[in-house]
C-alpha cells in the first residue's frame, strides 16, 4: 500500500506508460495514500494517463468509495441494508456518530474518523458489518461489530464463515487454500495434454452448466460463441463484483479457494483462444483482493499462469482490477466500461459481449462460482457433473443464507433439496416463527411459510413464481416489519441506479418515495407501485432497472395489506 508521505509524482510513476484502462488502479493509489482524490491529484492523473480532467471527475463521482473532499484518518463504513438492519445497524450508526459528535457523512473534529452509511458490504452472515479504510494503509472488514469502542478502534476480530451443505465440490473449508494445498492445476494440465479447445467447450456444454450469477445462461454456449468470433484478440473476464444484499458466496470462494477461480479462468481462456484475462473484484472485498494477489503471484511463479504454461504453447495472463463501490458494475457491459477507465454505464445490447465485449473485442464473462465449477467438469467429465442435481439444474449450487437462522453462512447443495430442509437441517432452523423468505437477493421474490417445501431448482422456483437468482436466501421471522425490509431494498436500488436510462432513474426514486410512506399510504399507492415496477421491468436498459421492483412487486402479490389497495 502507498505511504501517505509519497508524492503524487512518485505514486503515479508506474502509470506513465499505461493507457486509460489504468485509471481505476491509479485512483485507488491516490485514495489510499491521501484518503481522498483532490483536484491536484486529478490534474496529475490527467497528465499521466492523458485523460481529460472532466472525465476523471466523472469516474470519481460515480463510485461511492472514492471521496473528493478530505476525510478522517479512518473512514468507517457501516452497512444498513436488510441483514445488518435486522441486527441493529441503525442503532450502531447512531451510536458511532453520537460518540464523535457528528452526523453520517461527516468527519470528527479531531480528524480521526469519518462515518459513512454504507450499502451492503457482502458480509451478511456476520451482521452487523462495517469496514474501515485507514489512510496510507489498508481496508479491513469489521464483522460482526460488537460495540462502538472496538469499531472506532479498528478492532476487526475473527469472522469465520459457516460453510456446509450436502457435498464439498466447490467449498473446501474455512481456511484459505493456497497452492501447496490446492495442487498444480490438474484440470488445466489435463486439458493441455489431452483435450483440444473444442473438446473442452463440448464437455462444458454437455454438463448443462449455466451461469451462477443469476441469469442462468448456458456457459458452454457462451464460450462457443466467443471462440467462433473472428475478430482478435479474445478476452476472459471474471465478474467478482457481487454486490447485491444477501449474496456473499463468491466472497467465500475468493477468500478460501482463490486458485480454483484462477484455474477456471485459465480453462476458459484455453477454450476460447484468449491470452489475457481480467478479474474484477468488488471494492468492498479487501481481504479477497489481497488473497487473490498472493494466489496470482504463486501461480505465476509456478508457471501455472504466464508464458508457455506447463511447457505448452498456451500463454495466459490475469490482471486484477478493484472496483470502488457501484452495484451496477456487476452488469457485464458496465463492468467492461469500468475496466476501460470509464463510468460504469451499461451498454445497449446487441451487440453482445461474445462479439463485442471488453475493448470492443469478443469476450467471455462469467461469475466466480461458474468458473469454479468448470475445473471439475474438465477434470472429471460432464457425466460426473450431471450426477448432481436435476436435468435442468445440474451440478452443485452455492447458496448464501442470512437473517433469522441459527447458522447463517454459505451452503453447497444439490439442486432438488427443499428450502425447508435447507433451513431446518443445515441452517439449524429459524430463530422465532418464520414470516417470509426472500429468494434470490434484493432483486428476488418472497416466499411464504407454506411455500418452503419447494425444491431448490431453477425450474421448481420458476413454476411457483419465484427465482433462484444467485442463490441468496434471506430469512425473516415474525418480529420483522416487511415494510422496513422493502424500504431498505428500495433505498438500495435508488442509490445504486446509475441514471443512464430514465425508467430506472425516475422509477427507483418514485418507488422509494411510495415505499417510505407505506405506514400511511395514499389512496392508489398500490396501483402506483405496480405500474412503476412493471414500467421499470419492461423499459429499463439493464438488469438493475429490470429487477429493481421484483421484491416490491412480489410483496404486493403476497401481502397486499402492506399498502392500501384502493
Amino acid at each position: 500500500m502507498p505511504d501517505a508521505t509519497v508524492t503524487l509524482d512518485a505514486l503515479l510513476a508506474p502509470y506513465v506508460e499505461l493507457q486509460r484502462d489504468a485509471l481505476l488502479p491509479a485512483l485507488w493509489e491516490i485514495q489510499t495514500a491521501y484518503g481522498y482524490i483532490s483536484p491536484l491529484a486529478v490534474r496529475a492523473i490527467s497528465r499521466t494517463l492523458r485523460i481529460p480532467e472532466a472525465e476523471i471527475y466523472g469516474v470519481v463521482s460515480f463510485y461511492s468509495m472514492f471521496h473528493q473532499e478530505p476525510t478522517g484518518q479512518q473512514v468507517v463504513h457501516i452497512c444498513t441494508d436488510p441483514a445488518c438492519g435486522l441486527k441493529g445497524a441503525d442503532d450502531l450508526l447512531r451510536a458511532a456518530c453520537a460518540r464523535l459528535g457528528i452526523q453520517p457523512g461527516e468527519t470528527s473534529p479531531d480528524g480521526g474518523h469519518t462515518i459513512v452509511r454504507s450499502s451492503c458490504l457482502g458480509l451478511c452472515e456476520h451482521a452487523p458489518a462495517a469496514q474501515i479504510s485507514r489512510r496510507g494503509a489498508d481496508v479491513r472488514s469489521v464483522a460482526p461489530v460488537g460495540d462502538v469502542d472496538r469499531l472506532l478502534a479498528g478492532d476487526a476480530g475473527p469472522r469465520p464463515t459457516v460453510i456446509g451443505g450436502e457435498v464439498r465440490v466447490l467449498l473446501a473449508g474455512e481456511q484459505c487454500q493456497m497452492l501447496d494445498e490446492y495442487g498444480d492445476y490438474a484440470a488445466l494440465r489435463h486439458a493441455l495434454q489431452h483435450l483440444d479447445p473444442d473438446r473442452v467447450i463440448s464437455e462444458v456444454e454437455k454438463s448443462g452448466l449455466v451461469g451462477r450469477g443469476g441469469a442462468a445462461f448456458p456457459t458452454g454456449q457462451k464460450w462457443r460463441f466467443t471462440r467462433q468470433a473472428s475478430e482478435q484478440p479474445h478476452y476472459v473476464v471474471c465478474n467478482a463484483d457481487e454486490s447485491e444484499p444477501g449474496t456473499f458466496k463468491d466472497r467465500v470462494l475468493l477468500e478460501t479457494r482463490p486458485h480454483l477461480v484462477l484455474e477456471g479462468m485459465a480453462l476458459c481462456a484455453y477454450a476460447i483462444g484468449a491470452s489475457k484475462g481480467y478479474l474484477f473484484v468488488r471494492g468492498e472485498y479487501p481481504e479477497a483482493y489481497r488473497t487473490l494477489q498472493d494466489a496470482l503471484a504463486e501461480a505465476q511463479a509456478a508457471n501455472l499462469l504466464g508464458k508457455r504454461i506447463m511447457g505448452s504453447e498456451f500463454s495466459f495472463d490475469i490482471e486484477l482490477r478493484r472496483s470502488a463501490g457501484a452495484y451496477i458494475c456487476g452488469e457485464e457491459t458496465a463492468l467492461f466500461e469500468a475496466i476501460e477507465g470509464k463510468r460504469g454505464y451499461p451498454r445497449m445490447k446487441p451487440p453482445f459481449p461474445t462479439s463485442q465485449g471488453l475493448f470492443g473485442k469478443p469476450t467471455a464473462i462469467n461469475n466466480v462460482e461458474t468458473l469454479c465449477a468448470v475445473t471439475g467438469i474438465v477434470r472429471y467429465g460432464a457425466d460426473w457433473f450431471r450426477q448432481f442435481g436435476t436435468e435442468k439444474s445440474s451440478g452443485t449450487k452455492l447458496v448464501s443464507v442470512s437473517g433469522h437462522v441459527q447458522r447463517p453462512g454459505v451452503y453447497e447443495i444439490v439442486p432438488g433439496l427443499t428450502l425447508r430442509r435447507l433451513l431446518e437441517e443445515y441452517c439449524g432452523g429459524v430463530t422465532g416463527t418464520l414470516q417470509a423468505v426472500l429468494m434470490g437477493g434484493a432483486a428476488g421474490t418472497f416466499l411464504k411459510p407454506d411455500e418452503i417445501d419447494v425444491r431448490l431448482t431453477f425450474e421448481d422456483l420458476q413454476a411457483i413464481g419465484g427465482t433462484f437468482g444467485s442463490g441468496a436466501v434471506m430469512v425473516f421471522n415474525e418480529t420483522v416489519d416487511l415494510r422496513d425490509v422493502l424500504r431498505r431494498l428500495a433505498r438500495f436500488f435508488q442509490h445504486e441506479s446509475c441514471g443512464k436510462c430514465f425508467p430506472c432513474q425516475l422509477g427507483t426514486q418514485r418507488q422509494l418515495e411510495i415505499v417510505e410512506r407505506m405506514d400511511r399510504p395514499l389512496s392508489g399507492d398500490y396501483e402506483r407501485l405496480r405500474d412503476i415496477g412493471l414500467t421499470m421491468s419492461e423499459a429499463s436498459l439493464c438488469g438493475l432497472g429490470q429487477t429493481a421492483a421484483a421484491a416490491v412487486l412480489s410483496a404486493l402479490r403476497k401481502w397486499p395489506e402492506l399498502v392500501g389497495t384502493s
